[in-house]
């Protein structure tokens, strides 16, 4: 028992001044108790065996070993006993030091070696106070008796204090981490948030724009008598409307989510289905830590390049359908389409969950997208999002979006 020990030994724990002011008392206890047995000593051996008693304790508060290993300390307990022992058979006086030896017996020793130590040293300080022919009364069993109730009830007393106060600390500092990680996930979530926005904003505004005004360059070249002198003026206009829409599109797809930066829209998907991977995160549904639906991915069609805030908006919905899955439809299985068509592109999410009722729901308030945001984010594109359930029969989820012109 490491903590306690602290009491006498500074190098087992942090001293607190609490602490140290018990340590100082401790000491000051023992000193003067060993020297009022060394005074009133009927001979010059008493003496001695006080002197020795205090040496061995005082070697024993300062030794390394004695301070960094439980061994050491019990070895250390062992010899200061026979040294009291040896002081007990020659002056009933040294009975007085059983009581910070009950002290450092609780401090030093497990529970299930300091009480039989504590209870051989009473019984032999009452033995020797009736040795040396004292008279017998209720005091020579009460006295020694009593002071090892009361150093046991201190003793264990503090020992249950302290893991108390571990136990909050600890809980204090997790909670304080937990908070940390708290406000950074959410600043992480809002940087991607910001992200994609700035994304949408640049693709519908700026791109968009720009794409309009090369196409009307384009027409007005074409317009144009041959040899005209504007032709030079309007091609380096077209020209550099297409440079600053390479370079709009460059900051879209630099805005893009982590998860399309390094692959396709597929790859992404394909990731999602692994198990403990993705943002909707298994762990936080009803199946425990690790567990969760077994999830299938699939495209259909001959997959084309899609438009950033098109495999944005895909891929968010695809998370934000598997987290309502993990979270709320008891699922055994999942699956996941992408599906490639002539003028459109199709996401299917279907899973064989307890399903719903899908006019009794409302939108989500633990911070996920929620089926109104994923009908927004569809929507907000051209396309539309549909959701098919009933209690018992599952949930599929599907989002189609419009290819643009030219893909």
């Amino acid at each position: 028992m490491d903590l306690p020990a602290s009491l006498l030994h500074p190098a087992r724990a942090p001293l607190t001044p609490a602490l140290r002011a018990l340590r100082l008392c401790l000491h000051l206890l023992m000193a003067g108790l060993l020297a009022l047995a060394a005074l009133r000593a009927d001979s010059a051996a008493g003496t001695v065996l006080a002197l020795v008693t205090g040496a061995v304790y005082a070697a024993g508060s300062y030794l390394p070993s004695v301070r960094e290993s439980q061994r050491a300390a019990a070895v250390w307990l062992g010899a200061l006993g026979v040294s009291w022992l040896a002081m007990l058979c020659l002056t009933p006086e040294a009975l007085w030091v059983a009581f910070p030896l009950y002290f450092l017996q609780l401090h030093l020793l497990p529970v299930r070696w300091s009480l039989p130590a504590v209870t051989l040293t009473a019984v032999a300080a009452i033995l020797s106070y009736v040795g040396h022919g004292a008279a017998l009364n209720p005091g020579v069993f009460i006295g020694p008796l009593l002071g090892a109730a009361v150093a046991v009830a201190t003793v264990l007393g503090y020992q249950a204090l302290y893991r108390e106060s571990e136990r909050r600390r600890r809980l204090i500092e997790e909670l304080i981490a937990t908070r940390a990680e708290l406000a950074a996930a959410e600043r992480h979530a809002g940087t991607l948030a910001e992200r994609e926005r700035l994304a949408r904003e640049i693709h519908d505004t700026l791109a968009q724009g720009l794409s309009s005004i090369q196409l009307l360059l384009r027409a007005a070249e074409r317009a144009l008598p041959p040899g005209s002198p504007a032709a030079g003026h309007i091609d380096r206009a077209r020209q550099a409307a297409q440079d600053n829409l390479a370079e709009a599109r460059r900051f879209v797809r630099a805005l893009s989510p982590p998860d399309l930066e390094h692959g396709s829209l597929a790859a992404a998907l394909e990731r999602l289905c692994e198990p403990g991977v993705g943002d909707y995160g298994p762990a936080a549904g009803p199946y425990g830590p690790g567990a969760g639906p077994r999830v299938r991915f699939s495209v259909s069609g001959t997959p084309v390049e899609l438009p950033t805030p098109y495999e944005v908006a895909l891929l968010r919905i695809a998370q934000s359908a598997l987290a309502n899955t993990v979270r709320h439809a008891a699922a055994s299985r999942a699956e996941i389409t992408l599906s490639f068509m002539d003028a459109s592109v199709t996401l299917d999410v279907v899973d064989d969950g307890t399903g719903f009722e899908p006019g009794s729901m409302r939108p989500s308030s633990d911070g996920g997208f929620g089926l109104p945001a994923m009908r927004s984010r569809a929507e907000s594109l051209g396309g539309t999002f549909t959701v098919e359930s009933a209690p018992g029969q599952g949930t599929a989820v599907a989002v189609s979006l419009p290819l643009p012109a030219g893909v």
